[in-house]
């Protein structure tokens, strides 16, 4: 039998990047952070992120039709925690500025892709989202990364614990 804890525990084993998905709905910015995001299809370029169906961010990116998937940096490990955090304001304190969607592109990200809504999928407690990329930007450094519920970070030795 798979137990959810045992699920955690074996998946936590997938180092992740972290993002951030951005929107602007109703002239206000909106944005969760989001684990769950890959890579889709080349032709046309495509990616895939999986909201949490309890997310009270996704249902105002959906309503919105255009998102930036907004990759972090490993300096940005408190974006992702403040993003992260339900019923707060979430932009206070954070440089950003409007992307050629009209969502909010967070400022030093390592990358961010703007994409238009695709489809979405029923996926268990989480949806399974489609978006088709219209502009990628790329910065410098390294990217914020997780693994085994920590934040690790990428040195020229390998991954390193940076929570002790």
């Amino acid at each position: 039998m798979v137990t959810q804890l045992k699920f955690k525990e074996v998946l936590g084993r997938f180092a992740t990047g972290i993002t951030v998905i951005t929107a602007m709905e109703s002239g206000q910015p909106v944005g969760f952070t989001c684990q769950a995001f890959a890579a889709l299809s080349l032709d046309p370029p495509m990616i895939a992120v999986a909201p949490a169906k309890s997310s009270t961010s996704w249902p105002k990116i959906a309503q919105a039709g255009a998102f930036c998937v907004n990759i972090l940096a490993d300096d940005q490990g408190s974006i992702c925690r403040a993003f992260a955090v339900s019923g707060s304001d979430k932009f206070a304190g954070v440089r950003w500025y409007v992307g050629v969607t009209g969502a909010p592109i967070l400022e030093s990200c390592l990358a961010t892709i703007e994409c238009e809504l695709g489809d979405i999928y029923d996926a268990g407690d989480h949806e399974l989202v489609t978006g088709t990329v219209v502009s990628l930007t790329s910065g410098r450094g390294k990217p914020l990364v997780f693994y085994r519920s920590n934040f690790v970070r990428i040195s020229s030795d390998g991954m390193r614990d940076t929570h002790g």
